[in-house]
């Protein structure tokens, strides 16, 4: 399958992100095309990741076609004959778009991210293990790193267009897009949370949290972009979990301890440009990628259907 790390096709290119480039097809349609660039600690990699781009889309597109019961989405289609049949001015460009593009229905996003936490990490752990709050919001005593909530907890987030994420209380979500809206997303959220984790669980993952992003259409309210993805969840391995400690995570875990060391070792300072990866980091961090997408599919990706 062809590595890809930018694109340049025959639309508007509206928006280049760390990993995805989205391009105007028209006034009511977004291509959303995931390259195989990787980031890490908000530094994008010079390198690429091989199947990275396909894995995030195919594992959106194959939840958001588990969801349709559960909440409208943008996706229209992620199958690249059924998205060139609809776009025929990407025709020549089939090669490049193959496993890694998803046609979109176009909503005016809302500016936050709703996070769900079912287990306390990251940034929530750093928060808590100082002042015992979340976004300022007091938690139970007594958690534990890696410790499971006592209910999922919606976190929501100011969405950064460079750096981190920064959390936010519920109330100043709401005053950002309205109370009625606030609440709307966060009973979405928490059943999206839930749907999930009951479907990996059983495969041998956990969804340490994740976050969603949503939008309005017609007045409704519509999931869009990438969904229960490596990239947008802390996935665990339930073999493995133990409470107390940072855990293995099915993501980008062999780059981020590789550019640790790095660190450590006053190779790196942590700014551009990244130092080069060596292979078998590369290899290894796309083995983890295809690992996320048989473990919650059933099935490996089909990478010759894409060549």
């Amino acid at each position: 399958m062809t590595q890809v790390a930018y694109t340049e096709l025959p639309l508007t290119l509206w928006r280049r992100g760390k990993v995805r480039d989205v391009y105007e097809v028209d006034a009511e349609r977004l291509l959303l095309v995931a390259t195989d660039r990787v980031s890490a600690f908000d530094v994008v990699m010079r390198e690429t990741v091989p199947y990275k781009g396909a894995v995030l889309t195919q594992i959106s597109a194959w939840w958001l076609e588990q969801l349709g019961s559960v909440v409208p989405h943008h996706m229209l289609s992620a199958d690249i004959d059924e998205i060139i049949d609809r776009v025929p001015a990407l025709a020549g460009a089939r090669p490049l778009l193959a496993g890694r593009s998803m046609l979109c229905k176009r909503t005016e996003v809302f500016p936050v991210e709703c996070v769900v936490r079912g287990y306390i990490a990251g940034s929530a752990w750093k928060e808590y293990k100082g002042s015992g709050t979340l976004a300022g919001e007091p938690l139970p005593a007594g958690l534990r790193e890696s410790g499971r909530l006592p209910a999922p907890l919606f976190s929501p987030a100011t969405k950064a267009e460079s750096g981190h994420d920064e959390n936010i209380t519920r109330t100043t979500m709401a005053n950002v897009v309205g109370a009625d809206v606030a609440a709307r997303l966060e009973e979405i959220s928490l059943r999206i949370y839930e749907f999930g984790n009951t479907r990996t669980q059983p495969r041998g993952i956990i969804i340490a949290d994740t976050k969603f992003e949503f939008g309005s259409l017609n007045g409704e309210i519509v999931l869009v972009d990438e969904v229960l993805t490596p990239d947008s969840s802390r996935f665990w391995p339930v073999d493995r979990y133990a409470p107390g400690q940072s855990q293995p995570s099915f993501d980008k875990q062999p780059l981020r301890d590789y550019l640790d060391g790095e660190r450590h070792a006053g190779r790196w300072d942590g700014d551009p440009p990244p130092p080069r990866l060596p292979r078998e980091v590369v290899s290894a961090t796309s083995a983890r990628y295809l690992e996320a997408f048989e473990r919650i599919t059933g099935a490996p990706l089909d990478v010759e259907s894409f060549s």
